[in-house]
């Protein structure tokens, strides 16, 4: 099997934009992720990682939506979606060298660019300010998932989509309401219910 080839300075240069949000890395962290990030194409339903393995990669993705979901008693959970600019992997799998509990599938064709969990680790002993980045990077998706668990919180329906609307207004009118509804723990008709008063309420 021939060996894949590394990102292009133009297919990395998305996600080195994006890490200067963070922290402003120097140009041999910078050529490192080229050299050592692959970009993949995978169509719209592809399993990026299944539960039960071990996800050995980190994920940047250029163009597409993913999707975080776990299987209970055989109905889909979703846990997160992440589009362009974001990067998604099985926190706990990735650290912790564990089997996951979660399920990863694309929702929309998406370009994607993979690092390994080795290269990463390689990385941190060359160029010990990639630890401050990638510190930086973990707060914001730390507090991330707050923001998740608190949605999750709320019992109430028509709360749960208000903070959605807040919080993801850029994900509202491109998901399908089947994964909105699963994301929000609510079910399909409820969430239809809510959205029909929300237009009422708003013509009214």
């Amino acid at each position: 099997m021939s060996q894949p080839k590394h990102a292009t300075p133009e297919q990395a240069r998305p996600f080195l934009e994006a890490f200067k949000f963070f922290y402003q890395i120097n140009d041999a962290s910078a050529n490192f992720f080229m050299r050592n990030t692959y970009p993949i194409s995978i169509k719209k339903g592809t399993m990026l990682h299944k539960a039960g393995d071990i996800c050995n990669h980190i994920y940047f993705i250029t163009k597409g939506a993913v999707r975080g979901y776990v299987n209970d008693n055989g109905k889909e959970k979703i846990t997160w979606i992440s589009v362009e600019n974001e990067m998604v992997t099985s926190i706990y799998s990735y650290y912790m060298q564990q089997p996951s509990l979660e399920n990863m599938d694309a929702i929309e064709d998406c370009e994607i660019l993979s690092m390994s969990h080795e290269k990463l680790n390689e990385l941190y002993n060359l160029e010990p300010s990639v630890n401050i980045l990638v510190r930086r990077i973990l707060e914001k998706y730390y507090a991330d998932a707050e923001v998740r668990a608190l949605t999750s919180r709320f019992s109430d329906a028509d709360t749960k989509y208000e903070f959605f609307l807040n919080t993801y207004s850029h994900l509202a009118n491109r998901i399908p309401l089947t994964y909105i509804a699963s994301f929000l723990g609510i079910n399909l008709e409820t969430l239809s219910r809510v959205r029909a008063k929300k237009r009422s309420i708003k013509k009214s």
